[in-house]
């Protein structure tokens, strides 16, 4: 058995909560290594992680989940205890790994500590959460590709600015802390050791020529958002083309990453759900303006590329609002004719939001009023999928409870798309 780790990878240590960068040399391709720690006379639990394909090589598949928001305050991480049972390569975590609120009183499984704003603060935090024996088993189990939202650091922020009215500098503080805390705790390569404020989080890693992640930041980058936040009836600030949900940057390295793929699946890693939905039944309208449609030319963008470039095969995920959804994505909702250029999946939380439902009359008159979305369900899990060179396979894995441990899992919907026919199909 080989002990040892990718290079540069971090890996976190279950039973001493915090992680250990590693560099490791000659490692083969496309294969699964076993490693473990020994330190001050304890010795870790063996995990394993796999390195990716070569990148030239036609695997015939690929298997992963996603997941995000796990609020330790809300229930059981019960999700992961299923996931961790998976025959899977590898595991995406789209943010809100942790919650920076104070201790709930009232709280099953409270949080350690005040709201966080200290160093100390954020370590003891992280460590928390990976005192999970089920977290734990997961990130054994599986390599893990990891991007924030908002709650590792604070809820609804928008690049430099405070979604709780913190000044600047303060603010700025407050981030060079919370990132230092996320780096040290999470799997990340070197490139993202973060600069005071700043952390190049960003990040492209393809398996094979099967499919390409790009692992995107949509807070760091982003402008403040448009009418106010919320969910709110357009107000044109969301039309406004400078507003950005990546900066000029980001999105440029995407676009030309994009155009150079050779991949069959071109998978877009991010947190909020880009598709355009109508959250106000009837006539009027309202949108969630901290997602992508609060920064509706920013969205187009990117659609409008899509539909320059058929060949990508886009699938978009995201996490962030504790519900499942599939969406067909479509460049512009007015006036092309609701023309599907991607296909969006969008993961419930594992416990963020205490027990889900599957279905309320709020649920059943939004897809009413938006027929581009094919499900749309309030239970807590996460979502599996497989992709092939043809056919990419998505369920919706969920558990009935997340309040009371031992909840059985369950798959809620499966959705198929075929490779160059971008669209959501009942599987």
């Amino acid at each position: 058995m080989n002990r040892v780790v990718a290079k540069g990878t971090t890996v976190a240590n279950p039973d001493w909560g915090h992680s250990v960068h590693v560099e490791v040399h000659g490692l083969k391709p496309d294969r699964w290594y076993w490693y473990q720690f020994k330190a001050a006379g304890d010795t870790s639990p063996v995990g394993r992680s796999r390195t990716m394909p070569p990148a030239d090589s036609s695997p015939s598949s690929l298997r992963f989940a996603f997941a995000s928001c796990q609020h330790w305050e809300y229930g059981y991480f019960t999700p992961y205890e299923h996931m961790a049972k998976e025959n899977l390569d590898l595991v995406v975590h789209l943010g809100d790994y942790l919650y920076e609120t104070a201790t709930n009183q009232k709280a099953a499984r409270k949080h350690v500590g005040p709201k966080l704003t200290t160093i100390d603060d954020y370590r003891n935090r992280h460590a928390q959460y990976k005192t999970d024996p089920l977290l734990q088993a997961a990130h054994a189990a599986f390599p893990w590709i990891v991007t924030w939202d908002d709650h590792e650091l604070e809820d609804n922020c928008a690049g430099e600015i405070s979604g709780k009215g913190t000044p600047h500098d303060a603010f700025m503080q407050l981030r060079t802390t919370a990132y230092k805390a996320y780096y040290e705790h999470m799997p990340l390569r070197r490139t993202s050791l973060p600069n005071g404020p700043y952390m190049s989080l960003y990040r492209r890693i393809a398996f094979g020529q099967l499919a390409q992640f790009d692992v995107l930041d949509t807070r760091q980058y982003r402008t403040d958002q448009a009418c106010g936040d919320g969910t709110k009836p357009p107000c044109g600030g969301e039309l406004a083309p400078e507003a950005t949900l990546l900066g000029d940057k980001q999105e440029q390295w995407l676009l030309d990453g994009l155009a150079r793929s050779p991949v069959t699946w071109n998978v877009l890693a991010q947190q909020v759900m880009m598709a355009r939905v109508d959250q106000t039944p009837g006539e009027n309208e309202s949108y969630s303006m901290d997602q992508w449609p609060g920064y509706e030319m920013n969205r187009r963008r990117i659609l409008k590329f899509f539909a320059e470039h058929p060949a990508l095969n886009p699938i978009v995920i995201a996490g962030d609002i504790h519900e499942n959804w599939a969406n067909d994505l479509n460049v512009d909702f007015d006036t092309l004719g609701g023309r599907t250029v991607a296909t969006e999946f969008v993961g419930t939380s594992i416990s963020s939001g205490g027990d889900g439902v599957a279905t309320t009359e709020k649920r059943q008159a939004v897809l009413a009023e938006n027929p581009f979305v094919k499900f749309y369900n309030g239970q807590r899990g996460y979502v599996r999928c497989e992709a092939t060179p043809r056919l990419w396979k998505t369920d919706f894995q969920i558990v009935p409870y997340v309040k009371q441990p031992g909840a059985p899992l369950e798959t809620a919907a499966t959705f198929l798309v075929e490779a160059g026919k971008p669209g959501a199909m009942r599987g």
